[in-house]
């Protein structure tokens, strides 16, 4: 949303704090990140061994480019492109044993860098990054997806999942600035429980690839709603 989008300023939050680290990194150092970075899409680091070594480094220690560089390298090299923690807030997806080498996306790197001068990155709770709004602002929320009928969603983007009530937190707020004027879009799967946590408001139906899943029955297209609350 933020790179397809042209708006004067953004202010992205998230909470995972290795992304928002990510962000900053190629925000503020991006010659600086591409060298480091492109250094671990070499056929060196395409094993399980090295992945593990470098995953465990990333678990380790705190030198925030190596750690952004490593977050990139591993977002390319794990299983199924999973991102996921465990209780600890330790990254722990597996190693995606891959049949080459993954591009090392520069293109999008430099493009991002370039964009994010008009941005301001937050690792927060999207409940303080939702009070910041004020009249005049538009708020975009992606959140872990609700279950669908016929799968489950995964949610273990952190040390703490996204629960249900957490996604009522969120439909709440997101009512609360509609009514003060703040126009809100939420996006999410299209199924029963979606459409009762955000009735009353407009919903955009729309069909998705999903190619990042750890189960084949949650890929390929599916349908998701955006739930847009400008005057609820």
């Amino acid at each position: 949303m933020f790179l397809g989008t042209n708006f004067s300023e953004y202010l992205l939050g998230d909470g995972n704090p290795h992304l928002i680290q990510l962000y900053r990194t190629v925000a503020e150092q991006p010659d600086r990140f591409i060298e480091v970075a492109s250094s671990f899409f070499c056929e060196g680091n395409r094993s399980k061994e090295r992945y593990l070594e470098i995953r465990r480094e990333f678990n380790d220690r705190s030198d925030v480019l190596l750690r952004a560089a490593q977050f990139l390298y591993m977002n390319k090299f794990v299983f199924n492109g999973l991102c996921r923690y465990n209780r600890s807030g330790q990254f722990n997806v597996p190693y995606g044993h891959k049949a080459g080498v993954p591009h090392f996306p520069l293109d999008e790197v430099e493009n991002f860098s370039k964009r994010a001068r008009q941005a301001t990155f937050m690792h927060s709770d999207f409940v303080s990054v939702m009070q910041m709004a004020r009249l005049g602002d538009v708020v975009y929320c992606d959140p872990p997806y609700l279950d669908r009928e016929e799968a489950a969603s995964f949610r273990a983007y952190g040390a703490g999942e996204f629960s249900f009530d957490r996604q009522c937190e969120l439909a709440d707020m997101a009512r609360q600035l509609g009514m003060n004027g703040i126009p809100v879009a939420i996006s999410n799967h299209d199924c029963a429980a979606a459409r009762q946590l955000y009735s009353g408001a407009k919903i955009l139906e729309f069909s998705v690839h999903r190619s990042v899943s750890a189960s084949s029955v949650a890929r390929g297209n599916v349908a998701e709603i955006s739930r847009s609350s400008a005057h609820n």
